[in-house]
């Protein structure tokens, strides 16, 4: 399977949806992180 075979595979639209929710995901992670880890010691 080359290169051009995974775009045909999965579109733009879908990769760029793909990194929007990973993006997305790790900042809510991050805020999870903050409100647990860091905010009860202030």
């Amino acid at each position: 399977m080359t290169g051009k075979d995974m775009e045909e595979k999965f579109p733009r639209a879908l990769w760029v949806r793909l990194f929007v929710y990973v993006v997305v995901g790790h900042l809510f992670a991050a805020f999870i992180y903050f409100l647990f880890e860091i905010a009860p010691k202030k």
